[in-house]
């Protein structure tokens, strides 16, 4: 499931979107294998977010992208943030978006 703004924009699938069509298919993808997997689903298409609820999948390449992403109830997985990695370590800023978009999600919820 993909994060929608209190505006009801999908931010993270906008940024799909805007991506080359070869890159497009890696991250829809590497998307089925989380569904199918879902948290069996390791490095290095999976990582833990230390000292966070989120989870990093990972699609490599020429372009590095990342999804930021929880897992809500049963198999259900809400993704937050997505980016074109460019360093080694993923950023805070990055972290902080998904972070700051999950306590958004959650007060909206309740």
């Amino acid at each position: 499931m993909f994060y929608r703004s209190p505006s009801g924009e999908p931010p993270v699938q906008k940024f799909i979107d805007s991506l080359e069509l070869l890159v497009q298919s890696k991250v829809y993808n590497s998307l089925e294998l989380l569904k199918e997997f879902n948290i069996k689903l390791g490095i290095p298409h999976v990582k833990k977010i230390t000292n966070t609820d989120l989870w990093e999948l990972r699609i490599l390449g020429t372009d590095n992208i990342r999804l930021l992403y929880i897992a809500i109830i049963g198999k259900t997985l809400l993704l937050l943030h997505a980016f074109k990695k460019k360093k080694q370590k993923t950023s805070q800023k990055e972290i902080k978006t998904a972070l700051e978009r999950l306590t958004e999600y959650r007060k909206r919820i309740k």
